[in-house]
C-alpha cells in the first residue's frame, strides 16, 4: 500500500458518514484521429442537489483511477487523460462535515497532504491532462483542475470559486500556489481573497475563461463534445495554448499588498485565514510548487485546529441547513396559495418590495398610495429596474413585457385589493398610521388574505388589536437593501394563526429569503441587538470617549462597517426612532443619545464627511457634540459594548424571542452582514469569555463553533 493510500485510509476512519465520490474511468477514440483517450468522471451517485465532494475515501477513489491511467500511459495505450463531473456539477471541494470532527493536528495535516498527493499526480502523468469544468466548481473542485495541464469551462457554469478564506481556511490543495503561477498574483488575489471576503462572490464560466484560468470556453449544450474536439486539436498540435508571461517582479509584491489592504478593510486583522493565504501567495513568486504545497499543508492544519474555522463552518451550516428548515415554522401544508399581492405605499421601500414580489412570484402586484403622483413614481421605479435587468441580459424582452404588465398602481384600495391574497404595508413607522391602514385593507381585502407589515420595531399584536380578524396579521420585516440582504424576520403576533404563518413562510421561500421565526417583542432580533450595540458606542462617546477611539474599539469584530457608518446607512432619524421605541420598552438598558438627537435635529445625514475620500468627523457635527469627561481606552470600550450585547442576547433567549442562539447568529449574518468567520456573534462572545462573565454560561455547547475537546 502506498503512503498516500495509508494516509487516506487512516483519515477515512475519522469520516464515517462520507458521501463517496466515485472516479469512473472510460475510454474512447478522440475525434480527428487524435488517439485513444481516458476520461475520469467524478460522480457520487446523486443528482445535482447533492454535489460531488472530496473526503478521504473520495480522494482514494481518484487515486486508484490515476493508478489505472498511469499504467495505461506507461503501456502506450492512451494519449491523454481528462477529468470532468456529473451533470451540472464538477466538484465543490473538501467534505466539510468531516473537517468539523477533527480533533488532532496530525489528522488535519493528513487531509492537506492527502489532497496534494493525489491531485499533483495529474500534473506528473507522462501524457497531457485536461480538466473540463462542466458545472459548479469550488475549492478542491477548482484545485484538482489546476493540477492539469489544460482546462476548458462551460459558458453555462453558474458558480466557480475558491471560498476557503470566507470560511476560515486557505485554498490548501494547490490553490494558493498554482493559481498565481497560472494567471498572475493580482488576479489570484482577486479570486482567493477579494471574492471570498465579498460574501463569497462566485465567477461565471465566461469570467473563468477571461481570467485565464481556463484555456477555452464552450456552450453548455454540447460542452463535453466541443472540449474533446478541442483536446484532439491540442494533442495534434493544431491548437497551441499560449499563456501570458507572469509578472514575478514588483507587480507580484504589489498584488500581495493589495490583498493585505482588502483583508484589513474586511476583517481588520481579526481572522487569520486571509493573511495566511497571502503569505503563501507571496512565497509562490519563485515558482517552487512543492514548497508552496508544504506551506498550504501547515496553514490548513493550523486553521483547522483554530476556532475561527469552526465558527466559519458553524455559520456555513446555519446558512445552508438551518435557513432551509426554519425553527418553529408551522407545517407547510397549511400554507394558502398567493396569486395576487397588494403593496400599501409606493415610496422607495414599497417599490423595492413590489419589484421583489413581482420577480420571484410572477403574479399581479398592485401598489396604492395617497396620490397618483406617488403611485406613478412607484410603478415607474419598478419598470425602470426591469429595464435594467433587460439591459444586462438577465431577462429577455418577452419576460420584461410580461413583468411590466403585471405591476399596476391604483388610488382606491377596494379596487386594488379585493382579490389579493397577500397585502403588505410599507408606510410611515407610526402605530396609529399602521392601524388605520390595516383597518382600511381589512374592509376591502378577501377574508383569507394575509395582512403583512414591514415594521422594523412596532408591536404586531397591537397593530392587529383593533381588527375583526387579527389572526391573519404577520410581521414580515425585510432588511435594506431588499434585493441584497437575505434575512426576513417573520413575526408571530399574539393571535396570528398557523395558516397565516405557514403562508408567510411559503412566500418567503419563493422570495428566496432566509426566514427566521421571531416572537412579537420590541425591535425583534437584528434591530434590537444593533440598537443595544450602537447605543453603548454612543453612550461612551456621550460620556467623553473620542469618536475615533469608540469606533476603532470594535474593529476586531471585523464588521462590514463601523457603527457610525452603519448609522449613516440606516439614517440617524430611523436610528433615533428605534432607540426611542426600545427606551420606552426597556428604559434601564436602552438610552436615547442627546448627541444623536442633536444630529437629527440639525438635519445631518451622519457623523462623517468624505471630502478626502475617507470618513472624517464632520466639523458641524463635532460642534454639536456635548461630551462628559470619562475617557475610556479601546479595550474598555470593547468590553462595555460586548458585555451589553451578551446581556441583551441572554435576555432575548430567556424571553423566547427566537428558538435558540443559532437563530440570533443566522439573523446577524444574513440581515446585518456580520462576519462568517465569527459565526455571527455568540461563538465570538463564548470564545472571548464575555458570555460567562456577563451571563454565567456559554451560549453554545463546547465543540459547537469551536474545536471539539
Amino acid at each position: 500500500m502506498s503512503n498516500v493510500a495509508e494516509l487516506l485510509k487512516g483519515a477515512a476512519e475519522l469520516f464515517p458518514d462520507e458521501v463517496v465520490t466515485e472516479a469512473h474511468v472510460r475510454h474512447f477514440d478522440l475525434p480527428l484521429g487524435a488517439g485513444r483517450f481516458a476520461l475520469i468522471t467524478l460522480d457520487n451517485g446523486f443528482d445535482h442537489t447533492k454535489p460531488n465532494t472530496f473526503g478521504p475515501q473520495s480522494l482514494a477513489k481518484l487515486d486508484v483511477a490515476i493508478d489505472q491511467v498511469e499504467r495505461e500511459t506507461a503501456a502506450g495505450e492512451i494519449v491523454g487523460v481528462g477529468i470532468t463531473g456529473k451533470p451540472f456539477i464538477f466538484a465543490v471541494g473538501a467534505d466539510l462535515k468531516g473537517v468539523e470532527a477533527l480533533k488532532d493536528r496530525e489528522h488535519a495535516v493528513a487531509i492537506g497532504k492527502g489532497g496534494h498527493d493525489v491531485f499533483k499526480r495529474l500534473g506528473t502523468l507522462a501524457v497531457p491532462t485536461f480538466a473540463y469544468y462542466n458545472g459548479a466548481a469550488m475549492g478542491g473542485g477548482v484545485e484538482v483542475g489546476l493540477h492539469c495541464r489544460y482546462r476548458t469551462v462551460s459558458a453555462a457554469l453558474p458558480a466557480f470559486s475558491l471560498p476557503e478564506v470566507f470560511l476560515g481556511l486557505v485554498p490548501g490543495w494547490g490553490g494558493c500556489t498554482l493559481l498565481p503561477n497560472l494567471i498572475g498574483a493580482d488576479k489570484a488575489v482577486s479570486v482567493i481573497i477579494e471574492n471570498s471576503l465579498s460574501q463569497n462572490r462566485q465567477l461565471k464560466g465566461k469570467q473563468v475563461f477571461e481570467l485565464g484560468i481556463a484555456d477555452a470556453l464552450f456552450e453548455g449544450a454540447d460542452f463535453l463534445e466541443q472540449s474533446l474536439v478541442w483536446t484532439a486539436a491540442v494533442l495534434k498540435g493544431e491548437i497551441v495554448v499560449d499563456r501570458p508571461e507572469i509578472d514575478r517582479g514588483e507587480g507580484w509584491d504589489q498584488a500581495v499588498e493589495r490583498g493585505r489592504f482588502v483583508a484589513d478593510s474586511k476583517v481588520h486583522g481579526a481572522a487569520p485565514a486571509a493573511y495566511r493565504a497571502l503569505e503563501i501567495i507571496a512565497n509562490a513568486k519563485d515558482g517552487d510548487l512543492q514548497a508552496g504545497y508544504d506551506a498550504e499543508d501547515e496553514a490548513l492544519a493550523d486553521l483547522i485546529m483554530g476556532d475561527e474555522l469552526r465558527s466559519g463552518l458553524y455559520a456555513f451550516n446555519l446558512v445552508q441547513k438551518r435557513a432551509k428548515r426554519p425553527a418553529g415554522a408551522p407545517d407547510k401544508s397549511l400554507a394558502r396559495p398567493v396569486t395576487k399581492v397588494g403593496v400599501v405605499g409606493a415610496g422607495l421601500m414599497a417599490s423595492q418590495l413590489a419589484l421583489l414580489f413581482l420577480r420571484r412570484l410572477e403574479v399581479p402586484v398592485v401598489l396604492t398610495d395617497i396620490d397618483q403622483a406617488r403611485i406613478d413614481k412607484g410603478v415607474g421605479y419598478v419598470h425602470s429596474e426591469i429595464d435594467k435587468l433587460l439591459g444586462k441580459g438577465r431577462i429577455n424582452q418577452d419576460k420584461a413585457n410580461r413583468l411590466k404588465a403585471l405591476v399596476t398602481g391604483v388610488l382606491d384600495k377596494a379596487e386594488g385589493f379585493s382579490d389579493a391574497d397577500f397585502v403588505i404595508e410599507a408606510v410611515f413607522e407610526e402605530m396609529g398610521v399602521k392601524q388605520q391602514v390595516f383597518a382600511e385593507v381589512e374592509a376591502v381585502a378577501p377574508a383569507h388574505a394575509i395582512l403583512a407589515t414591514n415594521t422594523s420595531s412596532l408591536s404586531i399584536s397591537e397593530m392587529a388589536s383593533k381588527l375583526k380578524n387579527p389572526e391573519r396579521v404577520v410581521g414580515f420585516h425585510f432588511f435594506n437593501p431588499v434585493a441584497v440582504l437575505p434575512l426576513l424576520e417573520i413575526v408571530r403576533g399574539e393571535q396570528t394563526d398557523d395558516a397565516s404563518l405557514a403562508t408567510a413562510f411559503a412566500v418567503a421561500r419563493k422570495l428566496r429569503k432566509t426566514a427566521v421565526l421571531v416572537k412579537d417583542a420590541p425591535a425583534f432580533v437584528v434591530n434590537r441587538i444593533l440598537t443595544r450595540f450602537m447605543g453603548e458606542v454612543q453612550n461612551v462617546i456621550d460620556e467623553g470617549t473620542p469618536v475615533a477611539v469608540a469606533e476603532k474599539a470594535v474593529e476586531p469584530l471585523g464588521l462590514p462597517m463601523s457603527p457610525l457608518v452603519l448609522l449613516e446607512l440606516v439614517g440617524p432619524a430611523i436610528g433615533l426612532h428605534v432607540s426611542e421605541t426600545l427606551n420606552r420598552a426597556f428604559p434601564d438598558r436602552f438610552t436615547v443619545s442627546g448627541n444623536l438627537k442633536r444630529v437629527v435635529e440639525a438635519g445631518k445625514r451622519g457623523f462623517y464627511v468624505y471630502d478626502s475620500g475617507k470618513p472624517e468627523l464632520d466639523p458641524e457635527v463635532a460642534a454639536l457634540l456635548q461630551q462628559g469627561d470619562t475617557v475610556l481606552s479601546e479595550e474598555q470600550v470593547r468590553e462595555r459594548v460586548l458585555g451589553a450585547v451578551a446581556q441583551e442576547i441572554g435576555l432575548m433567549l430567556d424571553e423566547g424571542v427566537v428558538a435558540e442562539a443559532q437563530d440570533i447568529d443566522l439573523c446577524l449574518i444574513t440581515g446585518a452582514g456580520w462576519p462568517f468567520h465569527l459565526g455571527g456573534i455568540t461563538p465570538y462572545l463564548d470564545r472571548e469569555g464575555v458570555s460567562e462573565r456577563v451571563n454565567g454560561k456559554r451560549f453554545l455547547a463546547p465543540g459547537v463553533a469551536s474545536v471539539p475537546a
